[in-house]
């Protein structure tokens, strides 16, 4: 009897999610809004990203929840805006408070899986293994399985399979998107709907990239060679991706969401312009800092086209969820972005919501359709306002020429941030904080990693803390 009550459970969860697409989740590290193909890049060609944007939603006006990676990834994972939840700048600790979307999927019969960076356990420095018993694990904010290490990783690393520490070779992007299908294939044979998350390590810096990808970029300096090598890579493992579910009949019933964790790098870091010719670059609150490369595939339910709707990561949670017909109790109560799942099938020509950012309790700003009104330091009585649409390139500060809307826009800015404020004082939670948060510190500095200290010395990856280990460790120095 109990098989039989077991078998139609099974059943019974299989037929409620199986008009429900799978759930991908691609984000890439350090990738600017210019360096994609269909940008009109001068260099790189990306024939899968080009190819995913043409069969998707391309969004041209999509933004990284803060202008640094882990901020970006909380908004993902909560819908929030990055301050609220605890993640003021990279390595910042995700609250265990928050209500993540790998926690509502899983609750829904997803199985849930991430794959590459983590960055939310408070763990600075390259990437190493998630330890198992790490309480801002992957596992402990609604992932099922997890291949990961705590930050940016490339050629050969070393990851954490639940903890287990696992050698891998060649390239990051490469492995984890193969890891990723492996998932998928089991969750295929198991009957069973899957949210994956795939975050790659690429194209952060440090640059490294094989002889192959470098090709076509001998113009460049080294470095500007490796990074956007780095990304050829990346491209292709995409690919593969997107074959992996169409060889396994999966690509029309799964939703692809591809975008960057934030804006790109200096010119002078890569050989070219990484941001499109926006203002700024990754860490900054202009638009080179936080406008990324964006497109979602779904070949059932999306409608192709391009977009200059601004939308940002804060909006990928309810997004999916709305999609899913999930209730909104999944997220907590006070959540920043919106549903854009409208915009799948029809244009939308106005945002009803602003778009807020807080980042690192020290700059604040909102999006209003075209108009960015921007707090440089919330220390001072200072304010920008903008009109993107007319000065893409923020050249020409508005705030005292147009008082009724700079008013507006101030006023709402201001009670974004003392709304930010009480969310900081844990005001959003029942019960407040109630969970002890990490130091944010490296991961030398660890005493949970001191035994693997050794595991870690004399890698290429860590060359740089090979002294710090030597005095930690007392030990006599490789040559």
């Amino acid at each position: 009897m109990k098989v039989i009550l077991s078998f139609l459970v099974c059943y019974i969860s299989f037929a409620l999610y199986a008009e429900r697409p799978n759930i991908v989740l691609v984000m890439t590290d350090d990738q600017g809004w210019g360096q994609a193909g269909y940008m009109n890049h001068p260099v790189l060609k990306t024939p899968h990203f080009n190819e995913m944007a043409s069969n998707g939603l391309r969004l041209d006006r999509f933004y990284a929840g803060a202008p640094v990676c882990s901020p970006t990834r909380a908004s993902v994972l909560t819908g929030r805006n990055n301050d609220r939840t605890g993640v003021f700048q990279h390595g910042s600790p995700l609250r265990l408070e928050e209500k993540t979307l790998a926690q509502a999927l899983k609750k829904a019969g997803y199985a849930t899986g991430h794959f590459g960076k983590w960055h939310l356990d408070g763990l600075r420095g390259p990437g190493v293994p998630i330890l198992k018993d790490d309480p801002h694990s992957p596992g402990a904010f609604g992932f099922d399985e997890w291949l990961t290490v705590t930050n940016f990783f490339d050629y050969n690393p070393i990851m954490g399979r639940k903890g287990v520490f696992e050698e891998h070779k060649g390239d990051s992007s490469e492995i984890i998107v193969a890891e990723a299908l492996k998932f998928i294939k089991s969750k295929k044979e198991a009957n069973k709907p899957f949210f994956t998350v795939v975050w790659y390590g690429s194209p952060h810096n440090p640059f490294t990239a094989s002889e192959v990808d470098m090709k076509g970029f001998e113009d460049l300096h080294e470095n500007g060679q490796k990074h956007h090598g780095e990304i050829v890579a990346m491209d292709r493992s995409l690919g593969t991706l997107r074959k992996g579910l169409k060889d396994l009949g999966l690509a029309d019933d799964t939703l692809i969401w591809f975008n960057s964790d934030n804006g790109g790098l200096k010119t002078k870091e890569v050989g070219l312009d990484s941001v499109g010719g926006l203002k700024g670059n990754k860490g900054s609150m202009w638009e080179g800092g936080l406008r990324v490369p964006c497109v979602i595939e779904w070949p059932k339910g999306i409608k192709p086209k391009v977009s200059n709707y601004p939308a940002s990561t804060m909006d990928i949670m309810p997004t999916i969820l709305d999609v899913l017909g999930l209730d909104k109790n999944n997220m907590n109560a006070l959540v920043d972005g919106v549903s854009i799942k409208a915009l799948f099938q029809d244009d939308l020509s106005k945002r009803e919501k602003a778009i807020p950012f807080h980042y690192n309790n020290k700059t604040a700003a909102l999006i209003d359709n075209n108009y960015k009104i921007l707090k440089p330091s919330l220390s001072k009585n200072e304010y920008l306002l903008f009109d993107l649409k007319k000065d893409p390139v923020e050249a020409n500060n508005l705030f005292n020429e147009n008082s009724d809307l700079s008013q507006k826009l101030k006023n709402e800015l201001d009670l974004l941030i003392a709304s930010v404020a009480r969310s900081i004082e844990g005001k959003d939670y029942p019960n407040g904080i109630e969970h002890e948060v990490p130091v944010r510190q490296f991961w030398y500095e660890s005493p949970a990693y001191k035994k693997h200290l050794k595991t870690f010395y004399g890698r290429p990856e860590y060359k740089r803390y090979d002294k710090k280990i030597e005095a930690i460790l007392n030990i006599t120095s490789k040559k």
